[in-house]
């Protein structure tokens, strides 16, 4: 189809400027919960025009506080003016902010349900993310409310959404992304008290996720913005007044090579090896084209929610969406996968030994120059991307057994490593694994994603605070990976466990023996989102073999 794949979503733009959804004209909202409301509308309407992930930032609703407050102290002014009272300044302001923080609950509330309850077209739930910036704010006191806002959002999901059952559980989306600056992670600064908010809410549901304002600053000329869907980043581009613009920008699609595959299929010769390399690029390059050229030609009237009301773009009715193609508005990516087992065929060592490190980061480099050149030929915005490998990881890994057999360390799992990581059995602490993957997440310029597996932190949120703080200073963009379940038949809340049975992987409570799967609730971060609607074989072995890093 003529679909893309991921975006940021110009929600800034649809709320100022009004936009058209299913032919209504929508104005500009005259409150805070009708932003929320408009946005989640906004979020179904461009989920069903796409196949990947979408992100909005809360920074663009944070105006409509100040709209809703200033329409709340009109109608308290006119209830107390009935009343025939006369309170002071003080009083009046106190009621209109509690009122105020009603609205930004009710607000935060219709875009947490209605996100989880929606299904598009695709049938299923949208993949949205939900950026939380306070540097994006245009002034101190839109950021004290979006501070507000963040402060609801991070409440209401450590609360969680209701099971079938009425218990408190974990929801897959939105997905939440908070970004670490000088104001919220030194003790004691102005907004520390959201980081510790956020440390509390990722220790009992695995978000928010974490930016670094000042690592992604300096690989990315100085910028901070959101990535599109989990992990997928865009290049710095300037628009033609020379200020960077990223809200309504997208990448148009992704194709993975297997680094495994390169590996074996040379045999272990070097000179080899680069050869097959290169004809592997050649060959995504040639399947990345095919889906350049299929979104080449296509009318802004196939999506005009995307393409005509603000989404992305506002060109006119049959107008083609080419010229957003080319010259690196959006980008398209060269994903990879099973750097590890690809190192570890090559040399014989995991490449997190400091002897097979300079040829792990060769690799990457490698693929970074053919994105380069690839640029340079046609101005399409290439990027290296490490694919979240969904169900990928164990077609992948049944591939390559089916071709070249079982071989210890590289091809005996039934799956393969996503992107760069250290493998999920490797023992290495937290904070040198977030150290160690740093050096090629700056590699992965189109997009990657850090993760540390962590034991129950919940009565430990200072160790959280701590990872948190080495993120800051050490990683443009990380996540703490814990585990959040419940069985419906018992009520235990701790972790369900994976037990084999005849060969196969189930999922069965400790507790009770509960197997069936419809009545127990897991979350698992799998892929950069969280995942709730359980996995294949070969990604529910990785979730097994996942060692603690704390």
């Amino acid at each position: 189809q003529h679909m893309h794949n991921c975006d940021l979503v110009n929600l800034e733009d649809m709320l100022q400027n009004g936009t058209v959804i299913t032919g209504t004209l929508i104005e500009k909202p005259h409150s805070f919960s009708t932003a929320c409301n408009i946005a989640t509308q906004i979020v179904a309407q461009v989920a069903s025009n796409q196949y990947g992930g979408q992100s909005i930032s809360l920074a663009h609703l944070a105006p409509f506080v100040q709209i809703s407050r200033e329409k709340i102290r009109r109608e308290v002014e006119v209830e107390i003016g009935e009343l025939g009272v006369s309170p002071d300044e003080a009083q009046i302001s106190k009621m209109v902010e509690r009122r105020l923080r009603e609205e930004i609950k009710r607000g935060v509330q219709t875009i947490q349900y209605q996100v989880v309850t929606l299904m598009t077209t695709n049938g299923q739930a949208p993949f949205i993310t939900v950026f939380m910036y306070l540097n994006e704010a245009k002034n101190e006191r839109e950021k004290r409310d979006l501070a507000m806002i963040i402060e609801e959002v991070l409440l209401q999901r450590y609360e969680g959404v209701k099971n079938e059952k009425g218990v408190w559980v974990t929801p897959a989306f939105p997905k939440l992304i908070y970004v670490l600056q000088e104001d919220n992670i030194i003790p004691g600064s102005e907004y520390y008290y959201l980081t510790e908010l956020a440390a509390k809410c990722t220790a009992k549901r695995m978000v928010p996720d974490y930016i670094s304002e000042k690592k992604m600053k300096e690989l990315k000329e100085g910028n901070c913005f959101p990535v599109m869907g989990c992990r997928s980043a865009l290049s710095p581009w300037k628009d033609e007044n020379g200020n960077y613009k990223f809200y309504g920008r997208f990448n148009q699609g992704v194709v993975t090579l297997n680094l495994v595959d390169v590996a074996l299929s040379s045999g272990g010769d070097m000179e080899k090896f680069w050869k097959v390399f290169d004809e592997r690029l050649d060959l995504c390059y040639r399947a990345l084209m095919c889906r350049h050229n299929r979104l080449k030609g296509t009318l802004s009237d196939a999506a005009p929610i995307l393409w005509q009301y603000g989404a992305i773009s506002r060109l006119k009715k049959g107008e083609p969406i080419d010229a957003l193609l080319y010259g690196g508005y959006s980008t398209i990516s060269l994903g990879y996968a099973g750097l590890c087992e690809c190192v570890r065929y090559m040399t014989g060592k995991s490449h997190t030994d400091p002897s097979a490190t300079p040829f792990a980061l060769a690799v990457m480099k490698y693929m970074n120059a053919a994105c380069e050149k690839w640029k340079a030929e046609t101005t399409i915005g290439f990027g290296l991307y490490g694919t979240p490998l969904e169900s990928t990881t164990y077609k992948f890994a049944k591939c390559l057994q089916r071709r070249f057999g079982i071989i210890p360390g590289v091809t005996d799992k039934p799956y393969i490593t996503n992107s760069y990581h250290v493998h999920v059995t490797e023992h290495i602490d937290a904070f040198e694994k977030l150290r160690f993957e740093s050096q090629f997440q700056a590699l992965s310029t189109g997009g990657a994603i850090s993760y540390v597996e962590v034991p129950n932190m919940q009565n430990n949120l200072e160790a959280v605070l701590q990872i948190i703080r080495y993120i800051y200073d050490n990683i443009m963009y990380a996540e703490l990976n814990t585990k959040s379940d419940y069985c419906q038949k018992c009520g235990y809340d701790g972790e369900i466990q994976i037990v084999e049975d005849d060969g196969k992987l189930v999922w069965e409570c400790p507790n009770c023996g509960n197997r069936d799967q419809d009545t127990m609730n897991v979350a698992r971060r799998t892929c950069g989102y969280i995942g709730t609607q359980f996995w294949n074989q070969g990604r529910t072995a990785e979730i097994k073999e996942r060692v603690l890093h704390l």
